[in-house]
């Protein structure tokens, strides 16, 4: 027989172990909320320690796979490799924490045909690019959301959902369920919520169902800003598809939209659509906290024409772990680059723009712009994007590359 101190030894032996098994059983078991029965969605939570420095975020404008940037991707197999024209940008993405993209177009691949404007689906594979490049944050509600079908929508949401290291991505839905869910993520110890609409739909692309595609309200978006704030949320991201295309000056309607989101406590408004640079804005929101609103990030890789189209950049900026504020401000101008001769550009003929590629302006040559039929120059679409950025009194600096790796 045991005596009495020995059965304490082993009792007690037994209830460590014991409480290591749960322990590690609780850590290793997804702990998620149901998704049959969830409001909220953390996509992706990053154990990584607080407060181990500021975290960098960046912003660009529109992805859209134009017929000719899907010709420029297509390879000799039939598949698309869009790689090519933006992988001098990896580096850069890189460098951020977080890095938002916005994707205003069907993915829903080549099932379902191609087609690029006026109506756009691009191959899957479009997103996979994006995925590739850094994209981690991504908008996909759009006036362009109902281009075609809801099974295109659902195509692209699982283009996503595929993404490997995806923070979050919100807009567009395949149920009534992913319409209603808040996305959470967590970075460097603090918790972000995502939000991401669009102000209107076009016309010949209305809404066909309740749930494909968010579109702002006040009363959606109030419910959602005090589900995030419920869930714990201390940083609340706005994704806005707003303002008048290829207009550098805001609307009423974007003003006033991006105040009542700084009156909800929403701390970032990344604003996009206008395929322009508009200007940079803060605002004073609830309890005087500073909002800041970038009412149009202007494109990314596409091949529109006018040249306000070709310039723009990449917003960049860091937030403070410890007391939340937005810093550093600055944006790093690019250049999306093809050939197309005079008389090509006379005739109007979009096919034949070859050679697409995306620079830093820092890069660009007069040539380059002279190739592409483009009457500017680098000196004049850097006081443009200046004034653009700065004009309510925001200080938002041009980078090089070098100044901002050092942001």
């Amino acid at each position: 027989m045991l005596g009495k101190k020995k059965l304490l030894i082993i009792a007690g032996a037994i209830l460590i172990v014991g409480v290591g098994v749960l322990v590690y059983f609780r850590a290793t078991t997804n702990t998620a909320t149901d998704k049959d029965t969830a409001t909220s969605v953390n996509v992706s939570a990053h154990n990584e320690p607080a407060e181990s420095g500021e975290i960098k975020l960046i912003a660009t404008g529109d992805w859209i796979a134009h017929d000719s940037v899907n010709t420029a991707a297509r390879t000799t197999n039939g598949a698309y490799d869009y790689m090519a024209m933006i992988k001098d940008f990896v580096p850069v993405f890189k460098a951020a924490d977080i890095r938002f993209c916005n994707d205003p177009i069907l993915n829903g691949g080549q099932s379902l045909g191609i087609s690029g404007y006026p109506k756009f689906n691009s191959p899957t594979e479009f997103v996979t690019a994006m995925g590739k490049l850094g994209c981690n944050l991504v908008n996909l509600a759009s006036n362009h959301s109902f281009d075609f079908s809801q099974t295109n929508i659902s195509n692209s949401v699982s283009a996503w959902q595929q993404t490997p290291g995806v923070l979050a991505f919100a807009g567009e839905n395949q149920n009534q369920l992913q319409h209603d869910q808040i996305r959470l993520f967590s970075v460097k110890g603090v918790k972000f919520a995502f939000l991401a609409y669009t102000t209107y739909l076009n016309t010949d692309a209305p809404a066909q169902n309740s749930y494909g595609v968010n579109v702002f309200s006040h009363t959606f978006a109030q419910q959602q800003i005090n589900e995030a704030k419920a869930d714990g949320a201390r940083f609340i991201i706005a994704s806005m598809r707003w303002g008048s295309e290829y207009s550098n000056t805001l609307t009423t309607e974007e003003q006033q939209d991006a105040q009542w989101l700084a009156d909800q406590g929403v701390k970032l408004v990344l604003g996009h659509g206008t395929h322009v640079l508009q200007p940079v804005q803060w605002l004073n929101g609830r309890d005087d906290q500073k909002t800041l609103v970038w009412y149009g990030l202007g494109d990314f890789l596409h091949s529109q024409i006018p040249a306000d189209t070709v310039f723009n950049g990449i917003a960049s900026m860091t937030i403070s772990p410890k007391t939340l504020a937005v810093t550093s401000l600055g944006f790093l101008p690019i250049y999306m680059h093809y050939d197309w001769t005079s008389q090509q550009a006379a005739a109007q003929d979009l096919a034949a723009r070859t050679d697409l590629h995306l620079y830093l302006l820092q890069d660009t040559t007069q040539s380059m712009i002279n190739a592409q039929q483009l009457n500017t120059t680098v000196a004049a679409q850097k006081q443009r994007m200046d004034a653009t950025l700065t004009s309510y009194n925001a200080k938002v600096p041009l980078l090089t590359l070098s100044q901002y790796y050092s942001q």
